[in-house]
This record gives structure tokens, C-alpha cells and sequence, in this order.
């Protein structure tokens, strides 16, 4: 570590997030974007884009990124770190490309990107180092060179992830501190995602799931850390959320919804939905857990207690930051301590084969491939 800047060689922090739209005229495009080379009609896109109109036309993950940003300016300060924090979106403004044509212009080449992805897939992984790759190939053309990115590993094993998740479950188990053990159950949520891709999620040379393996390892040591915490013996499982796609293509089940309406068929009252999947209270936890979810518990006469996600947490924030400069110090060429837990450490840079995109190959960046 230098003594001046902890964060050397890097010239700024990048966030790269989703996106979302900010007005309802920005919500067909938005999801044109996202869905674009999927083939699916203005119609179906219009039974989603109306889970954002009833939200007022406005996703609220800008929002919450802007917060991200200010808290991790806050502990940058906290370090004496007076690095810049860009932020850049793979479907909404601001946009990647135009983030670091400005970055450019600023004389910024070096940049160390953190996503709000924390887990081994091609979504939440190879997507976001194509969209890395996409934005510096058009800058490429437009005659701006120079760019060197690399990207913090994947936080699903960083212990700061982990420990922030398991006081946010245990906290909210507390509520529930006189219903029988039997009677409650902890429901993990993420994101559902096709078969195919969970069964290459991981390196090219691996045997594959390392999606759902993370999870339900993190999933398993939460539960643990809760029950030795509360004295309890509770139950949990994991399940999914915002299933798309045909009906002829797998995706990880089960269900949220199918998975409570089994929890009540066992005689469970009490449920404590923990959406580990996810890093911030977006569209998949406000509209599929908040609201369909939250309405499928009602009638089902279950009490239902969902989890906040680590959003700006304060020892997710603080863990952030050691990645970072984790990554600082391998660009050093030295060899920091990257404490993992439950699992192992993803490596910084990503081996071949991995999290391949199943549609088209793709340039990538922060990968050996």
C-alpha cells in the first residue's frame, strides 16, 4: 500500500448498475434496451412496464445507487481516499459509454469498476465486463484510447456481504421470538435465471451452478449464524423471483409464490423473507416480494416479514471499500489477504470460460479470455 493513496494506480472508482427509467416516457426504451436481441413484443413488454407506472413511472435503483455512491464517498473521505466515484449504467442514463467518454476528457485511463452484481453469472458477472468492453471499443473509434479497467472479484463471498445479510435476517427473526420454531420459516429469495446459464455459471473449467451454489451457501450460513445467535432451530430455503422468458425454457425454481403456498400447506404462520439476491430495494424486491408476494402471504393468512436488502449498510459499505482496495493492490503486483466467507475468494480477474454468454461471444474485459 502507498502511503499517499491506497488506491494507486487507479485515476477513479466506477459503479456500474442496471439502470432503470425516471419517467414513464423512458420506460418502453428502457426496456427495449434490456430485452434487445430477445425478440419479445411491445405487448409483453407493456404488462411490465406497468409494474413501473404503478411506481409512478420511476425506478427507484437510481435513486438508490445515488445513495450507494454518497455512502461510499463517505468511507473514500473516512480513509483519506480522494479518489473520484463515476458511475455508469448498462440501460439507462447515465449510460457507460458517455460516463467514461467524460472520464476520458478528464484525463482518467486507469478505472477499477464495482458492480451492483454480487454473484458468478453471465447477468450479474461476463455482462456487465461485455458492456465494459462495448463502451471502450466505441470510445476506441471515436479516437479515445488509453483506457485500462479492471474490476473489483465478485462480493458473494466477501464476509462484509455475508455478515451485514446475517444481522439484517436475525434482526428481523427477533419479531417472531414467541412463535414455535415449527411454525416459522426463512425464505431466501434471488433472482431466477435460466438453467442454462446457472449450469455454466463459474469458470470455464469448473463443474458449473457456482449461481445457486453461492447462494445457497450463504443461504445455509446466515440460517447457522441466526439460530446459534437466537437459540433457535429454524428451517430455510432458497427460492426465486422475476422468472421471464418462454415457457419452454427452464428456469431455477422454485417460485416465491409456489414455495409459500407450500410453507402454508405445512402448517408454517410465520415467514421471513430475506432477499440475499439482491444488493438494493429495486424493481424484483418492491414489485415481486413487496407487492406479489406480500399478497400471496395475505391470502394465504401468512405473516410475512421481508428483509431489507444491504443497500447502503454500513459494514456492506465499509467491505466495498476493502475490495477496492484489494484490487488497488493486486494492480501493485501484491498479494493482499481476500478473506471469503462462506466459499472461496472469486479471482479479480476472470478465468477463462467463464459465465460464458450462451447467445453470442462476446468481447469482455477484467478476464483472461
Amino acid at each position: 500500500m502507498t502511503d499517499a493513496n491506497p488506491l494507486e494506480p487507479y485515476d477513479a472508482v466506477l459503479l456500474a448498475s442496471f439502470g432503470g427509467p425516471e419517467k414513464p416516457d423512458e420506460i418502453m426504451p428502457f426496456l427495449r434496451r434490456v430485452t434487445a436481441g430477445r425478440g419479445i413484443p411491445d405487448e409483453r413488454l407493456a404488462e411490465v412496464a406497468h409494474h413501473y407506472e404503478e411506481l409512478g413511472g420511476r425506478s427507484p435503483i437510481n435513486d438508490q445507487n445515488r445513495a450507494l455512491i454518497a455512502a461510499l464517498r463517505a468511507e473514500l473521505d473516512r480513509r483519506d481516499i480522494t479518489t473520484p466515484i463515476l458511475w455508469g449504467n448498462r440501460n439507462s442514463e447515465p449510460f457507460l459509454t458517455d460516463t467514461l467518454r467524460d472520464a476520458h476528457g478528464e484525463g482518467m485511463r486507469r478505472i477499477v469498476t464495482v458492480t451492483t452484481s454480487a454473484y458468478a453469472s453471465y447477468s450479474s458477472c461476463r455482462q456487465y465486463r461485455e458492456d465494459l468492453a462495448a463502451a471502450v471499443n466505441t470510445l476506441e473509434d471515436e479516437g479515445l484510447t488509453g483506457f485500462e479497467i479492471d474490476k473489483i472479484r465478485q462480493f458473494a463471498t466477501h464476509p462484509s456481504f455475508a455478515r451485514a445479510n446475517v444481522r439484517l435476517v436475525t434482526d428481523a427473526l427477533r419479531e417472531f421470538a414467541g412463535v414455535p420454531d415449527a411454525q416459522v420459516q426463512v425464505v431466501f429469495v434471488t433472482h431466477s435465471i435460466p438453467l442454462g446459464m446457472d449450469d455454466t455459471s463459474g469458470p470455464g473449467d469448473g463443474d458449473g451452478n457456482l449461481y445457486w451454489q453461492q447462494h445457497d451457501e450463504l443461504g445455509a450460513a446466515i440460517l447457522s449464524e441466526a439460530n446459534a445467535t437466537l437459540s433457535r432451530d429454524l428451517e430455510g430455503a432458497l427460492v426465486y423471483c422475476s422468472r421471464s422468458g418462454p415457457p419452454s425454457q427452464p428456469w431455477l425454481e422454485p417460485d416465491i409464490n409456489d414455495h409459500l403456498e407450500h410453507l402454508a400447506e405445512r402448517g408454517v404462520t410465520h415467514v421471513v423473507v430475506a432477499p440475499i439476491g439482491f444488493v438494493s430495494d429495486h424493481m424484483e424486491v418492491i414489485y415481486d416480494l413487496d407487492t406479489e408476494a406480500a399478497e400471496t402471504a395475505e391470502r394465504l393468512g401468512l405473516v410475512m416479514r421481508r428483509v431489507p436488502t444491504v443497500g447502503t449498510d454500513d459494514e456492506f459499505v465499509h467491505g466495498l471499500v476493502d475490495l477496492v482496495e484489494e484490487r488497488a493492490a493486486e494492480a501493485r503486483d501484491e498479494s493482499p489477504e481476500c478473506p471469503a466467507w462462506p466459499g472461496e475468494a472469486m479471482p479479480s480477474i476472470c478465468a477463462p470460460g467463464c459465465c460464458p454468454n450462451l447467445r453470442a461471444a462476446k468481447p469482455a474485459l477484467c478476464g483472461r479470455d
